[in-house]
């Protein structure tokens, strides 16, 4: 479990696939405080460390995860936005973010606005997916708040600091990013969309 707020900008330091596998080796300044075994949010997507070497580790996305995510896009030397699993009795800062991408959206337009930033991110809505004005979303791991919902778009706006120290600073018009929705609305519109009517 994660609360969206991003911890640091982890680097990639390698790339290597194994079958339809991709190990991502992964730079970071908590490496140290890691072991084997543990849960990473990787631009919002939860991956378990198989392998520590001084301060990389190593994590191993599958297939699935490849298709469903922009977990195959980044080269060796971008940045990732990287948060460590909640500590039971810690604040919750963000929303509950589960680390489980639903699915990718394109920025459509980045629009600067005197001190912040607005993006805007369009995506599938044959999924069901949905948000609502003022709600939590998650956008490669970081918890915000939605404005101007629409039927298969929304905005969010960036404050100074999240735009430094997360990678929405290299996000751009036709770049790729994972989206989770919000786990109440997620069971909501599953709901609205298996209900059949009393006879």
């Amino acid at each position: 479990m994660f609360s969206g707020i991003i911890e640091e900008l982890g680097e990639v330091t390698n790339l290597r696939k194994e079958q339809n596998n991709l190990h991502i080796t992964v730079k970071s300044n908590f490496t140290s405080e890691l072991k084997i075994d543990q849960s990473i949010a990787h631009n919002g997507v939860c991956l378990t460390v198989i392998a520590i070497n001084g301060n990389e580790y190593t994590v191993t996305a599958i297939d699935e995860t490849l298709q469903k995510t922009n977990l195959g896009l980044p080269s060796i030397g971008d940045k990732i936005n990287l948060e460590r699993c909640m500590k039971l009795g810690d604040r919750l800062d963000g929303h509950i973010v589960q680390g489980h991408v639903d699915q990718t959206a394109t920025c459509t337009e980045v629009k600067e606005t005197n001190g912040s930033w607005m993006f805007t991110f369009e995506y599938d809505s044959s999924t069901n997916n949905i948000t609502v004005e003022k709600g939590s979303i998650c956008v490669n791991g970081v918890s915000l708040t939605v404005v101007n919902s629409q039927h298969n778009s929304f905005s969010v706006c960036i404050i100074p600091y999240t735009y430094e120290h997360t990678n929405f600073h290299s996000i751009k018009k036709d770049s790729v990013v994972n989206l989770e929705f919000d786990i109440v609305g997620k069971y909501i519109s599953k709901l609205l969309t298996t209900s059949q009517p009393s006879l």
